[in-house]
C-alpha cells in the first residue's frame, strides 16, 4: 500500500527495457518473439515476463494489443492492462540525447541497429520519474480514463507530442520505407 504497482514509461527503443530492468527489475509484457532471442529471451523469462501474440495470417485471431515504440518526440496511447489493477503508478519519461545516431529503434533492422549504436561509443538517455500517480475513483471506475489521464500528464511533462498511430500504421510506413507498394495484412 502507498507505493507504486505500475511503471508506465514512454517506449523509444529496447534500451529502455535494459534501464527499467537494472533500476527495479520488473517483469514486463513483449511480443512473443522476445523469448527466442539469445540473451534478451533468457532474460526476459527470468524476468516472468508476459508474453503475447500480436500478429496472426488467421482471420478469426483474438490478440493481445501491445505497445510499440516512436522516434522519442512522440507519444502513444497506452494498453489499459497496467491500469487494470486500479494500483498506483509511477510515471517515467525517458529520453535520449545523441550527436550521430538516434537510439530509437525506428526503421532499420535490430542488427544494424545495435551495430551503429555500439559504434557512438557514448550513449545518453535522461530519465525523469514523475511523482507516484495515485488514481482518483473515476478513474479506478475507467481504466481507459486512468490512462489517458497518465499518457496527458507523461506528454505534458516530457514535451511529448500525443499521437493515436498503432503497430499496424507502423508497418504500412516501414513497408514504404522498404520500397514495398503492397500493404501488410494484420
Amino acid at each position: 500500500m502507498g507505493r507504486h504497482g505500475v511503471i508506465i514509461s514512454n517506449h523509444v527503443s529496447y534500451l529502455d527495457i535494459l534501464y527499467h530492468t537494472s533500476s527495479s527489475f520488473p517483469s514486463f509484457v513483449a511480443k512473443r518473439s522476445v523469448a527466442k532471442l539469445p540473451l534478451v529471451g533468457l532474460i526476459s523469462k527470468c524476468l516472468g515476463c508476459v508474453y503475447v501474440q500480436r500478429e496472426s495470417k488467421s482471420p478469426n485471431f483474438k490478440g493481445v494489443s501491445e505497445g510499440t515504440t516512436t522516434n522519442g518526440d512522440f507519444l502513444l496511447p497506452f494498453k489499459t492492462g497496467g491500469f487494470l489493477a486500479t494500483a498506483p503508478v509511477l510515471p517515467v519519461i525517458l529520453s535520449y540525447h545523441y550527436q550521430r545516431f538516434s537510439p530509437a529503434w525506428d526503421s532499420i533492422s535490430g542488427v544494424r541497429h545495435v551495430i551503429f549504436l555500439l559504434c557512438q561509443f557514448v550513449n545518453y538517455m535522461e530519465v525523469t520519474q514523475l511523482p507516484t500517480y495515485y488514481p482518483s475513483q473515476q478513474e479506478k471506475d475507467d481504466p481507459k480514463l486512468y490512462a489517458n489521464n497518465v499518457r496527458w500528464l507523461i506528454a505534458s511533462e516530457g514535451n511529448l507530442i500525443l499521437s493515436d498511430i498503432g503497430l499496424a500504421e507502423k508497418r504500412i510506413y516501414h513497408a514504404a520505407l522498404n520500397g514495398n507498394s503492397s500493404l501488410p495484412s494484420n
